[in-house]
């Protein structure tokens, strides 16, 4: 069962949908994830976070435990949206949202800007469909200069390349996942 790293929830445990549909990032791939969104970031107070493919919303409740201003969670499968509602229940975010949509139609439609860009689709999403949506997303605002944009793929899939405007910054492997990290120029 997932829990909170830090802030102020640290330490609570959350759900996460039955099944194998849904694939919570590891505590510790969560804790390095923010440790080098820290080293980037001076502080969380006023950042926006977006958390494509929220599954749990493990990451993006840690973003808002962490004092991020507003978290919106996007998610498609029934029973993870049920997951995400309630693990904002239990953890009292208020400044968190669910948006009940996949995530090609939700960047489609993003219009406001976000400081942190997080997506972790399901390893059988094939890069190109991801891609797409980080260029939707850019096409639209939601991503302006500076914004970190992450994607979390399988270590085995090292075909992901970034879209322009986005300048890689590095990649870091954690058991089965590889965190690739970006930021809009």
């Amino acid at each position: 069962m997932p829990r909170i790293i830090a802030g102020s929830a640290k330490g609570r445990k959350i759900g996460a949908p039955e099944g194998t549909a849904t694939r919570p990032t590891s505590d510790r791939a969560r804790e390095a994830l923010f440790s080098a969104l820290n080293s980037q970031l001076t502080s969380w107070a006023g950042r926006r976070f977006l958390d494509l493919y929220a599954g749990s919303g493990a990451v993006g409740l840690e973003a808002a435990s962490r004092g991020a201003s507003a978290v919106v969670l996007v998610e498609s499968h029934a029973p993870a949206l049920t997951a995400l509602r309630s693990n904002i229940a239990l953890l009292g975010f208020t400044s968190t949202s669910v948006v009940a949509s996949s995530v090609e139609r939700f960047a489609q439609l993003a219009a406001e800007p976000f400081d942190v860009i997080f997506a972790d689709p399901p390893y059988d999403t094939g890069s190109p469909a991801v891609k797409s949506a980080v260029e939707n997303l850019l096409a639209n605002g939601a991503a302006k200069a500076g914004t970190i944009v992450v994607v979390e793929r399988s270590k085995r899939d090292t075909t992901w390349t970034w879209p322009e405007p986005i300048t890689g910054l590095r990649n870091k492997s954690y058991g089965e996942a590889t965190f690739w990290y970006g930021q809009v120029d």
